[in-house]
């Protein structure tokens, strides 16, 4: 299967390790993972983003750590949601958290109407920080937790 796997990823930290790990196991026929531009991050979010180049290399030497299968992985610029699981007809599957899981049914909808086949879904389970809440990006930026999960107040 091609799996893609799609996010802004900074800072990356153990629940994007979790998607990238599920990418890899799947994805025998390819790994894509498509990276926010930085004019889509910073059209989604308010706070800041390490920039598009900075979250390549670092999304880039985390899957090299993570891919014990030797997989082929393609990192491209996302320009808009959706884009690349919407448009590219090579793709089989497509690795979300529970939170963007439902998002799978509108990507297949865009998809049919395109004459593709529909993605198989790829649900890695949150990682809780130490806590018991879920880690993220907005958490870690914030200061509450480091990228693993460990508290830092």
């Amino acid at each position: 299967m091609k799996i893609a796997v799609a996010g802004t990823f900074g800072p990356v930290h153990d629940g994007h390790r979790q998607l990238f790990e599920h990418a890899l196991r799947f994805g025998d026929d390819g790994v894509v993972v498509g990276l926010t531009s930085d004019e889509f991050a910073t059209e989604t979010r308010s706070r800041s983003v390490p920039p598009y180049d900075e979250r390549r290399e670092t999304v880039s030497k985390v899957i090299g750590e993570l891919d014990d299968w030797d997989r082929a992985v393609t990192i491209r610029p996302l320009e808009s949601e959706y884009a690349i699981v919407r448009d590219e007809p090579s793709i089989d599957g497509l690795v979300v958290s529970p939170e963007t899981a439902p998002a799978l049914e509108e990507i297949n909808e865009r998809r049919r109407e395109r004459e593709f086949d529909p993605l198989t879904g790829i649900v890695a389970p949150y990682v809780l920080a130490e806590d018991g809440k879920r880690i993220s990006s907005t958490r870690v930026v914030a200061g509450e937790i480091d990228e693993r999960g460990r508290r830092l107040e």
